[in-house]
């Protein structure tokens, strides 16, 4: 018996490695084709979208919006005129989810610093307490770069309508109380065209490399 494996050891390695190559190549081709879905509300978790679009199936994009960054600039679409970008939503004093998520924005942006194809979107869920000062300590200490990057403020009911009618992101509507207020861990990627890419949580490092490499594959779609 053991005569019998020791002649047919060298035909049994050359199979594991020849498997190991066409599962590569294989799994390499697969990577190579793979496309990201455009996501439409009608596909996402009802409780993240507003009912007035729950139910739409195509043609959803990013509504125009006018928003005020850290330098007290005027933000619009235009700023993001074919660009792909990833976007989220946050609030300075917030002491549980968002410093985790801001240290991941910031590894996207130093990862990304040359690629001038990509920006980033914060919005303060809470504008009246983030002025235009306060953001920029903000920004000034979690080390954002003012051209790769945006921090808004501006009208409550805009951000909160961008939340849950464009970026399909947070649970709450924030129309109650003054404590009510948008709190989603999502990061949105958003492609050249203004459309819903992915979705991710802002505060696992597994899904930060994911939304890069999805990054990638957009990219490729243009060329």
């Amino acid at each position: 018996m053991h005569h019998f494996f020791s002649k047919y050891k060298f035909f049994g390695v050359v199979l594991l490695v020849l498997s190991a190559i066409i599962i590569s190549i294989m799994y390499s081709i697969l990577k190579k084709d793979r496309t990201l879905p455009v996501y439409e509300p009608e596909m996402v978790n009802a409780e993240l979208v507003d009912s007035t679009v729950q139910y739409v199936r195509k043609y959803h994009k990013i509504a125009d919006f006018r928003l005020i960054n850290q330098n007290g600039e005027e933000v619009t679409q235009k700023n993001y005129n074919n660009k792909i970008y990833v976007a989220d939503f946050f609030f300075t004093t917030c002491q549980t989810i968002c410093p985790i998520m801001t240290g991941h924005m910031k590894e996207i942006q130093d990862r990304l610093i040359d690629d001038h194809e990509v920006l980033l979107l914060s919005h303060s869920v809470t504008p009246k307490i983030d002025s235009v000062a306060r953001l920029k300590k903000y920004a000034i200490k979690k080390g954002v770069i003012d051209t790769k990057w945006n921090l808004v403020t501006g009208d409550k009911k805009q951000i909160y309508d961008l939340a849950r009618k464009s970026y399909l992101a947070a649970k709450s509507d924030g129309d109650g109380g003054p404590y009510d207020m948008v709190h989603t861990e999502n990061f949105v990627l958003v492609d050249k065209k203004k459309r819903i890419r992915g979705f991710y949580d802002g505060t696992n490092p597994e899904d930060v490399d994911r939304l890069l490499e999805d990054i990638a594959i957009l990219k490729k779609e243009g060329e």
